[in-house]
C-alpha cells in the first residue's frame, strides 16, 4: 500500500481535510479535557526541571545584590563607627583638659595672688637636668625665680626667660632645693631633688627631729622664694641608722611631674609684702624710740 501523500494532492482536498479536522477538534474538545490534563501533569515535572536554571539564576543575583548591599552597608555603618569613634575620643580628651583647669582652678593658690595658666611645650632631653618649657614669656610678666605650681603642689621655679617661652626647673632635679615646714608640728628643713621624679631627700635632719612617714610637708616661705603654705610633698619614709649623724628621710612630691600639661606662674603678693615691710619698719621704728627713752 502506498502512502496517500506520495502523489501530489490537490489544495481543494487539503482544504476540505484541514476544515473536517478542525470540526472534529472543537466537536471533540471538551472530551479531549481530561487527556489534556493528564499530558500536563506529566509534563509539570520537566517544566520544573526546565525552571531550575533561570531560577538559580535570579537567586544568584539576588544574592549578589544583597551581597553587595551589606558589604556597601557595613561599609558604611564602619565609617560612621570610626568617625563615632575619634568624636568619642575628641571629647574624653577635652574632658580631660577641662578638669585638669578646673583642678588648676581649684589649686591651693592664695587667691589674692596674681597667677596665670600656662601650658608645658616641652620636657627636658638633658639627663642630668629635669625641666620643662612653658608657652608664656617676658611678654606675660614671667620673671626668673618665678614659683610654678599645679593642681596639687609646688612643681618648680622659672630659671630661664625669653620673651615666648619660659624654663621651669623641676622639684626633682638635684640641683634644686626648696625651704619646707611640716605642717604637724612646725619643724623646719630642706628638700633636695634627687633626680627621680617621685622622689625628694630631706637632708641634715637630726635623728631626734620629730618627723613621721605621712608627714605633709608646704613651703616655709624661707628666702622670699616660695610663698608660705603651698603643698610641697609627703614623707615615704624615715630611717634612723646606727653610726650615721643624721636620718634618712624620703619624700614624695604632691605635684604629678611626670605628667604635667597645664601649670600656673604664680606672683608674689605685692600688698603683703609691702604691709610686711611697713610692719617690720614700725618695729624698728618703736625699738629705736624704746632705745632713745631709755636713760
Amino acid at each position: 500500500m502506498k502512502p496517500i501523500f506520495v502523489r501530489g494532492i490537490s489544495n481543494q482536498f487539503r482544504l476540505t481535510l484541514a476544515v473536517i479536522m478542525s470540526v472534529i477538534l472543537l466537536v471533540a474538545n471538551d472530551r479531549l479535557e481530561p487527556v489534556r490534563n493528564s499530558l500536563s501533569s506529566l509534563l509539570s515535572p520537566l517544566q520544573y526541571v526546565a525552571n531550575i536554571p533561570g531560577v538559580l539564576l535570579d537567586e544568584s543575583a539576588e544574592s549578589l545584590a544583597t551581597r553587595n548591599m551589606l558589604a556597601k552597608q557595613n561599609k558604611e555603618l564602619l565609617r560612621q563607627q570610626l568617625l563615632m569613634s575619634e568624636r568619642l575620643q575628641r571629647f574624653e580628651h577635652l574632658r580631660q583638659e577641662n578638669d585638669r583647669l578646673r583642678g588648676l582652678l581649684g589649686s591651693p593658690v592664695h587667691m589674692d595672688s596674681k597667677k596665670v595658666v600656662a601650658e608645658v611645650m616641652e620636657v627636658a632631653s638633658d639627663p642630668f637636668h629635669q625641666y620643662v618649657v612653658l608657652n608664656r614669656g617676658s611678654r606675660s610678666g614671667v620673671f626668673v625665680g618665678q614659683p610654678v605650681v599645679d593642681a596639687q603642689g609646688v612643681v618648680g621655679q622659672v630659671v630661664q626667660v625669653s620673651e615666648l617661652t619660659s624654663r621651669v626647673l623641676l622639684l626633682s632635679d638635684t640641683s634644686h632645693g626648696i625651704p619646707v615646714r611640716i605642717t604637724r608640728n612646725d619643724v623646719r628643713m630642706m628638700a633636695i631633688g634627687t633626680g627621680s621624679l617621685d622622689e625628694l631627700e630631706l637632708r641634715h635632719v637630726a635623728k631626734s627631729t620629730d618627723v613621721r612617714a605621712g608627714d605633709l610637708l608646704v613651703s616655709s616661705g624661707l628666702g622670699k622664694r616660695f610663698p608660705e603654705g603651698y603643698p610641697v610633698a609627703r614623707v615615704m619614709s624615715v630611717e634612723k641608722e646606727d653610726g650615721k649623724n643624721y636620718a634618712t628621710v624620703i619624700a614624695q612630691p604632691l605635684a604629678a611631674l611626670d605628667r604635667i600639661r597645664y601649670l600656673l606662674l604664680i606672683w608674689p603678693d605685692i600688698e603683703a609684702d609691702e604691709a610686711e615691710l611697713i610692719t617690720s619698719e614700725s618695729v624698728k621704728a618703736a625699738l629705736e624710740a624704746n632705745k632713745e627713752a631709755t636713760p
